[in-house]
């Protein structure tokens, strides 16, 4: 690490001259000591991926392992070769309907070996994937998502071809009844005419849309390189081990489930009704802290690598896991490629961090003016290096707005993912919730994240939620249902200052999620405010 840091201390003198031209130096504020160590801290190491694209890395399996397993879902499986041919097969009828590289093409499907079949034949053609999972999303959506991502073509399965919307321009083609069809081999163009370009689109995320319009996020090959071929990010998956696949298509932590295995050459375990039962099959599984708590971890003793992102993980929850697997409590937006912070943590850590910046990846915590803050300071975190993805699809306003230049490495570009965080002494990040966790209660600021915190450390409560119910009150949610909001409120009241103890605390048996696999606030509010009428609770 300290040659690292001495490394980049030596860039940023070769640099000064070009950056007095854009701004004033922007350590010049923090100690000797403190530029050091946002120079040590705040890069991740260089480590180049093992290919550029990702189709190479998928490329390379079918070559040499032709018949290990890519794939099974009950009871059914594919094996390179065959996920190969199928895929050939797809990307020749996608060509035929005038797909290029640089399209896009949605997904609108659920899970299956078809959806793998569907998601390699796009980016063999050059073009980027847009998922989304029929019978979550809302036809309205799809249509805003097939209309904005100008898509030719809409893949699906047979049994969901009347609940997919289809414009009078736009095609449906079926993967299931064209993937086995042998007269389609002989119509495969050369790779090399369509093959897709590190800089180019492998996949177009839409967010969840709870806050507005659902939005694109454009998601490079480049990008799924760095965190899906390095280390940590690849989770030590590689041919013989087993993934889980149990979160919606539509999520960014998908594609770490799907293309992680598929390019390192793992067999993907693609859940049925049942997540528990696939964690019980796996080495290696992916999943929101909301989804790992509701396993029963006594019977998922078999797992080898954990990882979980998405939302704040409750510490008990990390301990459990991290006693007896690899376990990354790991942070990232679906803006900076799935993750851009992880590190192992175990019982004994002093905190449960997020980790540090993952390979050729940057990480600062800056003021609202986007001044580096002093080590150990809380301040919001800002993304640099590979994994900031191209920006929102056709929204240039919501691209400029939080998509900046970088002023510490000038030439690249660093993102706000409006997540508090604060280094520890050793160079690890605490993280403490949303930007927009920080509210205002009874005139005093308040970090949710530290109240939910709080009730976690209480000895009965394994997970916990904390909402802003109106200006002078909290309401906050524990489970299991077993847990006691008494003790639980106690265990706020002995941490926190008054202004930061919840009106009501109200026991749940599990706390609900969307269908990407995190909190349900909306519901939680929706909840509370049924049961403050209800129960007649007087408010603060």
């Amino acid at each position: 690490m300290q040659d690292l840091a001495s490394g980049f201390t030596s860039a940023f003198s070769n640099i000064d001259v070009t950056r007095s031209q854009l701004t004033s130096d922007p350590l010049a504020h923090l100690s000797v000591a403190d530029r050091e160590r946002f120079l040590a801290f705040g890069w991740g190491a260089e480590q180049a991926p093992k290919v550029p694209t990702i189709v190479e890395a998928i490329d390379h399996q079918a070559k040499t392992q032709p018949e290990a397993i890519a794939a099974e879902h009950n009871g059914c499986t594919l094996t390179y070769a065959e996920l190969d041919a199928a895929a050939n097969r797809v990307a020749s009828v996608l060509r035929a309907h005038g797909v290029q590289r640089g399209d896009a093409v949605c997904l609108y499907l659920h899970r299956s070996l078809p959806m793998l079949v569907g998601i390699v034949a796009t980016i063999r053609v050059g073009a980027a994937y847009v998922p989304q999972h029929v019978g979550v999303t809302p036809k309205d959506t799809l249509r805003h998502i097939a209309r904005v991502t100008g898509a030719r073509v809409i893949l699906s399965l047979q049994e969901l071809s009347d609940q997919v919307p289809v414009a009078s321009d736009q095609s449906l083609v079926t993967i299931d009844t064209v993937m086995f069809d042998p007269a389609l081999d002989a119509d495969a163009p050369p790779r090399e005419e369509f093959a897709a370009q590190p800089d180019d689109l492998a996949m177009i995320l839409f967010t969840s849309g709870t806050t507005g319009v659902p939005n694109g996020v454009q998601v490079t090959h480049k990008n799924l390189c760095n965190i899906l071929l390095t280390a940590p990010g690849d989770l030590g998956m590689r041919p013989g081990m087993r993934v889980g696949q149990i979160l919606s298509i539509a999520f960014d932590m998908a594609a770490w489930e799907t293309l992680g295995a598929l390019s390192n050459g793992a067999t993907l375990v693609i859940r049925g009704k049942s997540i528990q039962d696939t964690a019980e099959q796996v080495d290696v599984l992916i999943a929101t802290p909301s989804i790992l708590n509701s396993l029963e971890a006594s019977r998922c003793q078999q797992i080898k690598v954990a990882a979980v992102a998405g939302e704040p993980c409750p510490r008990p929850l990390a301990d459990l896991w991290g006693s007896f697997c690899t376990f990354y409590n790991s942070c990232g937006p679906t803006e900076t490629t799935i993750i851009n912070t992880a590190e192992p943590h175990f019982p004994d850590k002093p905190v449960l961090s997020i980790g540090r910046p993952t390979p050729n990846n940057t990480v600062y915590i800056l003021d609202e003016n986007l001044r580096p803050l002093p080590i150990g300071h809380k301040g919001e975190m800002w993304a640099g290096g590979d994994c900031v993805t191209a920006g929102y699809l056709a929204n240039p306003e919501l691209t400029s707005e939080r998509y900046k230049p970088d002023p510490f490495r000038p030439g690249h570009m660093m993102f706000r993912t409006r997540d508090l965080g604060r280094w520890t002494e050793d160079g690890e990040l605490e993280h403490f919730g949303r930007v927009d966790d920080l509210v205002k209660v009874r005139g005093f600021r308040v970090e949710l994240d530290g109240v939910t915190n709080a009730l976690e450390a209480s000895e009965c409560c394994q997970q916990a939620v904390t909402l802003k119910y109106d200006s002078r009150n909290l309401v906050s949610f524990i489970s299991p249902s077993t847990a006691c909001p008494k003790r639980a409120a106690q265990s706020v009241a002995n941490r926190l200052p008054y202004y930061c103890s919840p009106t009501v605390v109200l026991p749940m048996e599990a706390l609900p999620r969307t269908p990407r696999g995190k909190l349900d606030k909306r519901l939680l509010l929706k909840l509370a405010q049924d049961h403050i009428a209800a129960q007649g609770v007087e408010l603060n």
